[in-house]
């Protein structure tokens, strides 16, 4: 068995292994070094681990046991100091290792500005998991973080944490964001939407100098003298390949260590892939050609003719929920023309650059859907000659008529690119359909289509019922947890059907394949149960999350946030008097939330029945903040006090808080009256939103405004404010009794189709609509609206203790 040792566990390796089993398993014993102390994990997701949407679990791509299947010999947390070439060794921190092959795949090394001030405290790079634990720490509402690069990384790390409550502004010295892959017009269109999210951006911006007061940073200075304050500082300007490892072992080196078509180095028992590699005078930053140059490594160390011949690429990003595409040359030049188009009221713009009748560049903007189609016409240097007036509308329009929108998949050539982090066409989905992979996860697992960032997700399955026309079945959904086969719909309808009331008989019944459940679908059945069943079913404290648990939210210092609600965002001298006396009672942090509340912060768990007894003699109620269920009514002054006003915004928004307050939902349900179109109380992204106008007043809802970025869609119009709350109760119980636990709303109605059934269920239906308020007071006469009303008194304070939930707090 020949001894394979491969120095870095990046995504290029992690692939290389993958295809070196496939084609040779058994033929080699491998070793893997990794500086970091983990081995393979998706790069690509970094942030969304950042935003708090993934976790780092999810994004790992082998794990233990797949090193342990394939007899890898995991050396992670060690560095690997040298390399002698001529005994045929690698020296790690920890010994040597010999090798008959090596492949070296140390990737690169973020580029640090050498600005006076780089080494404070507080000033770090974005490349790997241990940056983004270090931003994750350094994160908490309220801080200030400058982001230095309006590129990918440097938008991504913004959006992450702005997410997490930061004050972000993105400096970036060129006039536009995202240079390389954006034209000026998209750049904007991008600015103004990161704008919107709260991101503050400074283009055309140089960075001078980083100041700091005793070893921590303080600001950012920029050449015309503007200091942006900080407490995080995130340098995201670009990558060099790194090959100090290489160059001091003797290898040939550029500005990455060259290599040829087979991806030998200078020495031929040496292999080397990934960001650290320089072919034909280029370098790599994009996975797609990583993974090319992965297959071919994995081929030249099994005997197999290969050879690695780099293909343009395309870029389809999703930064902070912008649609963008990118391909080709979109630069101005001699003898070229464009094609645009534009439509500001959805956001869109697309442009096509024309040299002859050939295209050779396209960047699009808010609607990607036919990048791949363009991108295909670009790499095969098509003649467009007879469809140039209808070319910027797509594959669907060419003929002179929109068709079936699937005719654009259809009309995709075998070569078009699918899936470009794996450089999957459709030829080869196709060919894996033929070969009967017809589901996604099918194709995933057979061509790798999807299977990383998942962008393409939904054009993979376009191109399966395409290609199995009625034999296609559309995705079923996902089981709750590995507890059971049935996904949240099955459980739902089998709750009611079955008429289970407890937790033991829904696992009986349903045939649960663990005793007791897990902390996925406990929390979820419990919900349901509740829902379903209130006055049968007792909530199980334990079946939820730790701070529905302790009616407060966990801050990651292990402290408690307390907010006390204000109604419609009013509020009295009392209980800014009561507010400010428990503030400094308790040595909290004081912060004015989005939702117009006031959040206590840095309270210990022991104290919160002490602070709750406090507030709650002031006449103060729990805000709910950490719940599934109601979280605020924002609201402006309305015709109080603003001249636009058309109705009493405040007053409305404070009868849907006192009618709604306490409710659990599936997940947090936000809303919002505002007292004219203008809408300064934001109520076109919430989740249910109300606009007063002269003639009344206008329900929309499926509203978002975190990851996602949606506007509502249009309930109902309605000329009285009982209306409004009865048509808001009843939508709410509708939501509570049919969607997904952990669904916001938005998601829900995307489910069920769209709003026409439910407006036929809560608008049109009198009787329908006075059934489900029926229901939703039912089920309020159970819940105990106030948490603490019972809890923070002496009696509870003796029996309160703070080391209960420990273990099981320590667990989650």
């Amino acid at each position: 068995m020949q001894k394979l040792v491969v120095i870095g566990a990046g995504m290029a390796s992690g692939r290389m292994l993958e295809h070196l089993f496939e084609a040779a398993p058994g033929a080699w014993d491998v070793t893997l070094f990794n500086a970091e102390p983990r081995g393979n994990y998706n790069r690509i997701m970094l942030s969304p681990v950042l935003s708090g949407e993934k976790s780092y679990a999810e994004i790992v791509t082998h794990d233990e046991a797949w090193y342990d299947t394939h007899g890898v010999t995991c050396r992670f947390g060690e560095k690997v100091v040298g390399i002698d070439r001529d005994r045929k060794v690698v020296i790690g921190e920890q010994g040597e290792v010999a090798y008959d092959k090596l492949v070296i795949a140390t990737g690169s090394n973020p580029f640090i500005i050498p600005l006076p001030g780089h080494d404070l405290d507080g000033v770090i790079a974005y490349r790997d998991l241990d940056d983004t634990n270090r931003m994750i720490e350094a994160a908490r509402p309220g801080a200030r973080a400058v982001v230095i690069g309006g590129g990918l990384l440097g938008l991504e790390a913004a959006a992450g944490l702005r997410l997490r409550g930061m004050d972000v502004t993105v400096v970036h010295i060129m006039g536009h964001l995202m240079e390389r892959q954006l034209d000026e017009a998209a750049g904007y269109l991008l600015r103004r939407a990161l704008t919107d999210r709260g991101i503050e951006v400074c283009c055309s911006a140089n960075s001078k100098e980083i100041l700091g007061e005793d070893g921590k940073l303080r600001a950012l200075k920029l050449d015309d003298g503007t200091e942006l304050p900080c407490d995080l500082l995130v340098m995201a300007v670009g990558i060099r390949p790194s090959v100090a490892l290489a160059k001091e072992a003797g290898l040939e080196t550029g500005r990455g260590i060259q290599v040829d078509a087979q991806m030998h180095t200078s020495d031929p028992d040496i292999l080397s892939l990934g960001e650290c590699v320089e072919f034909d005078g280029q370098i790599f930053g994009l996975v797609a050609p990583l993974y090319d140059q992965a297959k071919v490594a994995a081929q030249t160390l099994t005997g197999e003719a290969s050879e690695y011949i780099p293909r343009e690429v395309s870029t389809k990003l999703k930064v902070t929920g912008c649609d963008l595409f990118s391909a080709g040359d979109f630069a101005e030049g001699e003898g070229r023309e464009d094609i645009v188009f534009r439509d500001p009221a959805r956001g869109v713009y697309k442009r096509l650059v024309l040299e002859g009748d050939r295209v050779i560049g396209a960047v699009m903007y808010g609607d990607v859907a036919d990048g791949n189609w363009f991108y295909g016409l670009i790499k095969d240097g098509t003649d467009i000659s007879e469809m140039r007036e209808t070319l910027i509308f797509g594959p669907a329009f060419q003929g002179g008529a929109s068709v079936d929108p699937m005719a654009a998949v259809a009309a995709l050539p075998a070569d078009a690119e699918i899936c470009g982090c794996n450089g999957v066409c459709k030829g080869q989905i196709v060919a894996a359909i033929e070969a009967g992979a017809t589901s996604l996860e099918a194709i995933k697992a057979t061509t790798k289509a999807s299977a990383s960032c998942g962008t393409c997700s939904g054009l993979v399955e376009q191109v399966l019922a395409v290609t199995l026309g009625d034999d296609f079945v559309l995705p079923t959904a996902k089981p709750i947890c590995a507890c059971t086969d049935h996904p949240h719909e099955d459980v739902r309808r089998l709750i009611k059907a079955k008429e289970l009331k407890s937790q033991p008989a829904v696992m009986q019944e349903l045939g649960w394949k663990t005793s007791n459940g897990c902390h996925v679908c406990r929390p979820a059945l419990n919900y349901y149960l509740l829902a379903d069943w209130p006055l049968e079913y007792t909530d199980d404290p334990q079946s939820r999350f730790v701070n529905e648990r302790n009616h407060a939210n966990i801050q990651k210092d292990g402290t408690y946030s307390v907010m006390p609600r204000m109604w419609g965002g009013m509020t009295t001298p009392e209980e800014l008097l009561a507010i400010a006396e428990a503030a400094k009672k308790y040595d909290a942090t004081v912060k004015v939330t989005g939702g117009q509340r006031i959040d206590l912060l840095g309270i210990k768990k022991e104290d919160l029945p002490h602070i709750w007894a406090d507030l709650n003699a002031a006449g103060m109620v729990s805000g709910h903040a950490y719940t599934k269920g109601l979280r605020t009514v924002k609201t402006c002054v309305g015709t109080d006090w603003c001249r636009f006003g058309t109705q009493d915004s405040t007053g409305l928004g404070i009868k849907l808080e006192k009618r709604l307050w306490g409710s659990w939902t599936p997940h947090k349900f936000k809303m919002a009256v505002t007292g004219c179109p203008r809408n300064c109380a934001e109520a076109t992204c919430k989740d249910l939103g109300v606009v007063c106008v002269d003639s009344g007043f206008e329900i929309s809802v499926g509203g978002a405004a975190g990851m996602e970025l949606k506007e509502t869609e249009p309930l109902a119009k309605v000329a009285t404010e009982q209306e409004v709350i009865d048509i808001s109760v009843a939508f709410l119980q509708l939501y509570r009794e049919s969607a997904n636990y952990l669904d916001r709303p938005y998601k829900w109605i995307a489910k069920t189709g769209g709003l026409e059934w439910i407006i036929a269920q809560v608008v049109d239906d009198l009787d329908n609509r006075a059934a489900l308020i029926e229901r939703f007071d039912i089920s309020q006469s159970v819940y105990q609206k106030d948490p603490w009303a019972e809890r923070a008194t002496p009696q509870y304070e003796r029996a309160w203790s703070p080391l209960a939930d420990l273990t099981k707090e320590a667990a989650e």
